[in-house]
């Protein structure tokens, strides 16, 4: 009865998995994906050796290691975005509750490893970081319960999902990471506008985040450091954002050719939170704008393929997962450049770390799984025929 109202694509039955995922995924968004990840072993090759000979470590062994973390990280893209809707659901439930209960815990088994922000538990031979893997898992959850609330007679989703956002929010503001607590914010705030929320709701939200982070400025000597410096008139050369800076101006249009950059010799974090000042220094704007313009495709994409989607728990799941990881990119590089204040956040599938590459491939693989052409009519299709009713 469904397909007669609404109509629907032939259904091939019995076809196998792999050829029906192939048929179905975007494969402009994947292919973006993993051009994203071979930008980030190229300019992994030219970060990571500085650290590596101050480490004691061989000059390549940051990027062998980068090189397993996204083999593991391209596998689960993979195998998530084959799963079906309700499977990711499953997952992201079952990784949201053990990413929760770990990021309760760091304050008493976690460690800062000298970055003044106990984020990470230390395993020896790696590290893990909670938040990242909580981001994706939050985002389905949070969807799940405002498609609910969409319901007739549905439970109140939307305020239990505000609530679950905000004890994140305070959990990850206690670490401190600000920019990861405004990341999950912003994440909520716009599924939950796409779910109909009152414009009038989300400005005085807006303003509630203008008093916290007044508070937190007031309060945090870790904030007040950043703001501080972001708002300087003058930039301190032997700072992060210093020798940031000189490097994107050095690189100019082509760089100033591969190996030749100076940065990596002073940045600490050139390989993870600085990567895009390599790429401007060595390779010039040509490759920062071409890795812009790999992100802005596959967010683009993915919300044009989303606006057909009639599952509201789709739409919004998917939403929030695109437009995370757009911002997220977003938030990176305009820390190297100055247009925001320091935030210690990764350029995801191009900055050194197994938590962040891992968890944007199962990010990824969700909203790949998300944005899968499935047999149902599009959405201009049902209101066509509501009009000519």
């Amino acid at each position: 009865m469904t397909e007669m109202v609404y109509g629907a694509v032939p259904v091939r039955d019995g076809e196998p998995i792999l050829p029906k995922w192939w048929r179905t995924i975007d494969k402009w968004a994947m292919s973006c994906i993993l051009l994203l990840f071979a930008v980030g072993m190229l300019l992994g090759l030219a970060a990571s050796p500085p650290l590596a000979a101050k480490n004691g470590f061989d000059s390549f062994h940051y990027v062998q290691r980068q090189a397993v973390f996204g083999v593991l990280a391209v596998i689960a893209m993979v195998l998530t975005s084959m799963m079906t809707p309700v499977m990711v659901r499953r997952l992201a439930i079952v990784g949201f509750l053990v990413s929760f209960v770990a990021l309760a815990l760091l304050p008493f088994f976690g460690t800062d490893f000298g970055k003044g922000a106990v984020r990470w538990y230390s395993m020896g031979f790696a590290s893990f970081q909670p938040s990242e893997f909580l981001k994706p898992g939050f985002v389905v959850v949070a969807a799940w319960m405002m498609a609910a609330a969409l319901e007739i007679n549905g439970p109140p989703g939307k305020t239990w999902s505000f609530a679950l956002c905000i004890s994140i929010v305070l959990m990850l503001a206690l670490q401190p990471d600000f920019g990861q607590a405004c990341l999950v914010l912003f994440g909520w705030g716009v599924m939950y506008f796409v779910a109909g929320a009152p414009l009038v709701l989300l400005v005085g939200m807006a303003g509630l985040v203008v008093l916290a982070g007044t508070f937190a400025y007031s309060n945090s000597e870790h904030f007040a450091r950043r703001i501080d410096g972001f708002l300087s008139p003058d930039i301190d050369p032997r700072t992060q954002l210093g020798y940031a800076t000189d490097a994107i101006r050095e690189g100019g249009l082509f760089g100033v050719g591969v190996g030749e950059g100076q940065v990596k010799w002073s940045l600490p974090d050139a390989h993870t939170d600085f990567i895009i000042a390599v790429a401007a220094e060595e390779y010039g704007l040509i490759l920062v704008m071409c890795v812009i313009a790999l992100y802005a495709v596959i967010v683009v994409r993915s919300l044009l393929r989303l606006v057909r989607e009639r599952d509201p728990f789709i739409r919004l799941a998917g939403t929030g997962l695109a437009c995370m990881f757009g911002v997220q990119a977003m938030i990176n590089m305009g820390v190297a450049v100055r247009l925001l204040p320091a935030k210690g956040m990764t350029l995801p599938f191009v900055s050194y770390g197994g938590s962040s590459v891992i968890a944007s491939g199962i990010a990824v693989g969700m909203l790949l799984a998300f944005t899968r052409t499935r047999p149902q009519g599009q959405i201009s299709d049902l209101l066509g025929r509501s009009r000519a009713r």
